[in-house]
């Protein structure tokens, strides 16, 4: 299970610009930015934007964020990101890339990057509480089903690759980016950006809205939406040094409980923990200590695992989702992705991947500019991800509900039907990722940056 809530609930993370604004950057002094003229230095090398290259803004510097603008560049548009954040260090802890994220980072070049960092999971599977294996995974067969295995990785390894492939000056920081006219086949798009030094207007071809499920833009663009719901769930995670005494990657699922622990390349541990509770609530002492009243006396390495945890390095995020979908990703020129279109639960760890998804998606029907008609492109955008994503995201929540059953009869007869099922075959069990791990992108992989 892959949790994005932290990202989820702020612009994104955003590597900051060391050399300062650049030649022909904003100033600092309120006046109004001619255009994309203002976006940030000129790459150089292939795939680099020129000065009469189409511009784009991205409004967030999370995962979808700057996949987006990683795949907008490699066409030849110009982009800027422009990311409330003081800077580009993730909140996150880990994130599992499944295969149809992989392929989607393929298509820019990265997919193999990715993989390099993968930590080989073995075999694993589901546990209870008190250690008993409910079902035994198949790695090897997982990934003759999907076409790879999943990758688990820190979201700042993650971040790293994607910043590396974006033109330095791409990612402004610590600015507040309002979509103030989302503009149309006539018109460009219009973006108060708003930084310590004053405001500055920015017009684009394109903006794209990666700004989190509590996107404001989203908002702007469909008012009557009623927004994310509460999930009644809350969560937890960390990332400690691997325990002295080995363990077989797991996730266990208690009485409206859940905890995983999943190795990662460096050596360390990516751990994540689920409980039902009310919205809002929070420890009356600190996260680590509420970790260890509700998961101390599981089995190992659960206990190792709060042990080698500091109090301030536990994450603490309520789950919402959007169950009710959008009418549509986009409006004029401004199209949403990641969890601003489409926040899903994380119990298919797909809320990341479904981002890869949507950046790459949108720079394919985005094209490189020359031929690109807002309203045609952004509706052939909506058109491939808003019925996948809605699928997605109920999928994510009927998993949930079955995940956090709490009343102990509906548990005994949940662990009796796993352990069914799972003698029927690893494949199976693999049927509920169909459709979903094996997705292919469009257009053909890239050669590596």
């Amino acid at each position: 299970m892959e949790q994005d809530r932290a990202d989820a609930n702020r612009a994104g993370g955003s590597r900051a610009d060391a050399n300062g604004p650049d030649a022909d950057g904003p100033g600092a002094d309120g006046s109004r930015a001619n255009g994309f003229g203002a976006a940030g230095s000129r790459a150089s090398g292939p795939g680099a934007a020129d000065s009469g290259a189409h511009r784009a803004v991205v409004v967030g510097a999370g995962i979808g964020g700057l996949t987006a603008a990683v795949a907008l560049h490699r066409r030849g548009w110009r982009v800027t990101i422009l990311e409330r954040a003081a800077d580009l260090t993730p909140v996150g802890a880990g994130i599992g890339l499944a295969p149809n994220a992989q392929r989607a980072l393929d298509v820019v070049g990265l997919g193999d990057r990715v993989r390099a960092l993968s930590a080989w999971q073995g075999d694993g599977g589901m546990r209870t509480p008190g250690g008993r294996w409910l079902v035994r995974t198949d790695a090897e067969a997982a990934a003759a089903r999907f076409g790879g295995p999943l990758v688990l990785l820190h979201r700042a390894a993650l971040v790293e690759i994607l910043t590396s492939a974006l033109p330095d000056g791409t990612v402004r920081t610590g600015t507040t980016a309002t979509v103030t006219d989302p503009g149309d086949d006539r018109r460009p798009a219009r973006v108060t950006a708003v930084t310590a030094g004053g405001e500055t207007e920015w017009e684009a071809e394109l903006v794209l809205a990666a700004d989190g499920i509590h996107s404001a833009t989203r908002r702007a663009l469909f008012p009557a939406h009623p927004g994310p719901r509460y999930s009644g769930r809350t969560s937890w995670r960390m990332v400690v040094p691997a325990p002295g005494r080995p363990f077989a990657p797991h996730e266990t699922w208690g009485a409206g409980r859940l905890w995983g622990t999943q190795p990662l390349k460096d050596g360390r541990v990516y751990a994540y923990a689920m409980a039902n509770a009310p919205e809002g609530a929070r420890a009356p002492d600190d996260e680590r200590a509420e970790l260890l009243r509700l998961f101390g006396g599981w089995h190992h390495p659960v206990p190792e695992i709060l042990a080698a945890v500091g109090p301030d390095r536990v994450l603490r995020h309520d789950v919402h989702h959007l169950i009710t979908p959008l009418p549509a990703h986009h409006r004029g020129r401004v199209a949403l992705l990641g969890d601003a279109a489409h926040a899903m639960m994380p119990s298919l760890g797909q809320g990341g991947n479904q981002a890869v998804e949507d950046a790459v998606v949108l720079a394919h029907h985005a094209g490189s500019g020359d031929a690109f008609v807002p309203s045609r492109a952004l509706a052939a955008y909506t058109a491939d991800r808003l019925p996948r994503t809605t699928a997605v995201v109920r999928k994510a929540a009927r998993t949930g509900a079955l995940t956090m059953l709490s009343a102990r009869p509906a548990v005994a007869l949940r662990s009796a039907l796993v352990v069914a099922v799972s003698r029927l075959g690893p494949g199976f069990l693999l049927r509920g990722f169909d459709g979903i791990a094996d997705w292919r992108p469009p257009g053909e992989p890239a050669r590596p940056a």
